[in-house]
């Protein structure tokens, strides 16, 4: 049984609720009041049917009020509010049933206006069965939170797309200038059932997407001029004012708004930069190669890049790019060098301090690396004319010194990091002459040098009116770019020109001679074509006659004649007829022979000629017999036409081919270290049969004391495989041995 005092406190807390309930008035009427004033809070809260016939009940709004304030005197409207929701579960079905007519209206025609009026009869659910004002804010935002928390649970996932094509709608027109009045109604439902919040995702992946398309219209291959600034005028004029309804709804001034779209508008300006930033990366390859008139797109993917962090993807997409379209067999060297030049100008623009660059280019730089003719391509750009578009360097640039990579200077007072994205090799390096980064791509400029002798003779040689000043400029700035001691022979190369016709103006002088010789120094040319070729007849008396006029004014010297360079001015005397023709000099002695006897057998041509070879003989003989002035009688036996035979039926005269101005033969470094690797050759089968099966390593260093030996291991490894090609040796495991 309870006590006493559990019973007094009983009955005090049941006193207090009367007391509070009749709020001290006589008797019970004020609970009757009270129970009044309950009765009719609940009949005004109660949910209706807004599709129910039956009139409204009117109430008195007075009455109404004073009935709230009785109930929140009693301190019961917590109590009612819970009466009021459960009220609301038990009549949400008449929502759930609308939204399903709405839905599967919307589901059968796709059409958005269902969306829309099913949003608009939403609201008109929310304002009928929301409570006033006068209970209080927790009231209507337990109200607001139960009817949202049960319409989202019955919208199907097509309520998603509907909305999309709704806000798309409104975006079009805000862009279009053709708003529509009930744009603002939507937005203001929208904010009313929280679908903003709700959809704010979606509703920025409206605003990105038609930015992305916008961007990919008006930007995709539009280089010429920068296009961000208008891209941003286009975002203030067209996007910020349609962002206003979602992202700046309740502001009341300029200042409101801008504070309350300040992230929301940098996430669109961020995606607006990223959109450009993506179509410049995927153009990046033909950016490159429309260079210099593409530098406007450079300026905005620079901005881009410093905006948007997408330098590796940039590096990946002009990798792959190259790789697909450039660094091929069937792409020419020249072509790749010219790309590779724009490139390093590009990304010179885009990325000063070269980290782009330095990984952009290095599949570039170890692909040209293994291009045989990579270095003459380089050389023929360093001593072009200018004219034939074919330098790599623009005309206006100032010519420097070749740059050598330079140690860091951590005293100087600008130096700077290494950009956080420089992989371990990279070293920052001041900003370079476009040759010296291409130089660079060997690791010594020996090769260059040597190169460069050759193509230098070639050019010097190729000369017939003794105006050697284009390739006295070209030295001059392979000067300043190389050095002068690097240049020394090819100074020796022009004194020689100039002093070979200076000593044939005197040999002229003492003994006139149609012989007009090139005199070289021997040991300061390239090697040139060797050949066993000798001149028949008056030729050989003239060479006979020069050379003793050479050895009088030059006792010290004496001269080796190379008689199958050059060319041969011919006038010749037939029976009936005169023909000039300018000739190589193996045309010009077999012609000289046929003035001997008027039949001759190849073979026996070969032989009086100095064994030269048997394929160059026939294409010699083929010169005189497309001029008529030969004619083959059988196989190998030709004979002269001192008379001209009357043309065959059906056949027709041939013209002599053109002289084609194709360079001296001045071997090129490649085949210059072919022939000095042939003498190497003796050595490595000597070590093979002494010593058995070795290691390219071993190989290599026992031949570093062979005299004149400068090659790489790489480079004895490549002539080692042209050797097991010829079956000359064989390996297995690395090992090198003689071939059986």
């Amino acid at each position: 049984m309870a006590s006493a005092a559990v019973r007094a406190q009983v009955a005090a807390k049941w006193q207090e609720s009367f007391n509070r309930l009749n709020r001290n008035e006589p008797g019970i009427s004020g609970l009757l009041a009270f129970s009044e004033a309950w009765t009719l809070a609940i009949e005004f809260l109660k949910p209706r049917d807004l599709n129910d016939p039956t009139p409204q009940k009117q109430y008195d709004l007075n009455q109404v009020r004073a009935a709230f304030g009785v109930v929140s005197e009693c301190r019961r409207l917590p109590v009612m509010m819970e009466v009021f929701l459960e009220d609301m579960r038990k009549s949400q079905h008449l929502i759930t049933r609308e939204v399903e007519a709405y839905m599967a209206l919307y589901e059968s025609n796709s059409d958005p206006e269902a969306i829309r009026s099913l949003v608009y009869r939403l609201v008109e659910w929310y304002n009928a069965w929301k409570p006033t004002a006068d209970l209080g804010p927790t009231m209507i935002s337990a109200y607001t939170l139960a009817f949202q928390t049960h319409i989202f649970s019955v919208l199907p996932p097509s309520f998603a797309r509907g909305i999309k094509a709704l806000v798309s709608a409104t975006l079009q027109r805000t862009v279009s200038q053709s708003q529509d009045p009930q744009d603002r109604v939507l937005w203001q439902a929208f904010d009313t059932l929280s679908l903003i919040d709700r959809y704010e995702t979606l509703i920025a992946s409206i605003g990105y997407e038609f930015i992305e398309s916008y961007v990919e219209e008006t930007c995709a291959r539009k280089w010429s001029e920068p296009m961000l600034a208008t891209l941003r005028t286009w975002m203030i004029d067209k996007i910020v004012p349609w962002m206003l309804y979602p992202f700046a709804r309740g502001a009341t001034n300029a200042d409101e708004a801008k504070t309350m779209m300040q992230g929301v508008g940098s996430r669109f300006d961020f995606h607006m930069h990223k959109t450009l930033c993506n179509l410049r990366t995927k153009e990046i390859f033909d950016i490159i190669v429309d260079f210099p008139e593409s530098a406007g797109a450079l300026q905005d993917l620079k901005e881009c890049l410093a905006r948007v962090d997408q330098r590796a993807d940039l590096v990946q997409a002009l990798r792959q790019a190259n790789n697909k379209r450039l660094l091929h067999p069937g792409a020419d060297t020249k072509d790749i060098l010219t790309h590779y030049v724009s490139t390093i100008k590009c990304l010179r623009i885009v990325d000063p301090p070269g980290v782009l660059l330095f990984k952009v280019a290095d599949p570039t730089r170890r692909y040209l690396r293994d291009r045989p003719d990579t270095i003459r391509c380089i050389v023929a750009s360093l001593v072009g004319d200018g004219e034939s578009g074919d330098s790599l360097v623009d005309d206006n640039d100032p010519i420097q010194p070749l740059q050598q990579p330079e140690m860091e200077n951590y005293s100087d007072p600008e130096w700077n990091p290494e950009p956080i994205d420089a992989g371990p090799d990279f070293r920052a390096s001041k900003s370079s002459d476009i040759i010296s980064t291409i130089v660079s791509i060997y690791d010594t400029k020996d090769l260059f040098i040597k190169e460069l002798q050759v193509l230098l003779a070639q050019r010097l040689l190729a000369v017939k009116d003794g105006n050697f000043d284009r390739e006295r400029r070209n030295v001059e700035i392979l000067k300043i770019r190389f050095g002068e001691a690097a240049l020394q022979v090819c100074e020796v190369m022009l004194r020689d020109m100039t002093d070979s016709r200076r000593i044939d103006q005197h040999v002229q002088s003492q003994t006139a001679s149609s012989m007009h010789p090139t005199i070289i120094s021997r040991h300061f040319w390239p090697a040139l074509e060797s050949s066993d070729m000798v001149m028949p007849g008056q030729f050989q008396i003239l060479q006979e006659q020069y050379a003793k006029e050479f050895s009088v004014f030059k006792p010290d010297k004496v001269l080796r004649w190379l008689p199958h360079l050059g060319r041969v001015h011919l006038q010749l005397e037939l029976e009936d007829r005169t023909l000039e023709a300018d000739v190589p000099p193996l045309e010009a002695a077999f012609i000289e022979l046929f003035s001997e006897k008027d039949v001759w057998t190849v073979d026996e041509l070969v032989l009086r000629s100095g064994s030269v070879n048997r394929n160059a003989a026939v294409k010699a003989l083929a010169t005189w017999v497309d001029m008529h002035v030969l004619k083959e009688e059988s196989e190998g036996i030709f004979r002269l036409l001192s008379v001209a035979e009357g043309p065959t039926p059906g056949s027709r005269p041939q013209a002599p081919k053109p002289e084609t101005g194709e360079l001296p033969p001045v071997m090129s470094v490649q085949q210059q270290q072919a022939e000095q690797m042939k003498m190497y050759w003796k050595f490595i089968e000597g070590m093979l049969t002494n010593l058995g099966s070795l290691p390219l390593d071993r190989i290599q260093s026992m031949l570093k004391f062979a005299p004149g030996y400068d090659r790489t291991v790489e480079q004895l490894g490549s002539f080692m495989e042209a050797a097991r090609r010829e079956s000359l040796v064989n390996v297995k495991d690395g090992m090198w041995r003689l071939g059986k």
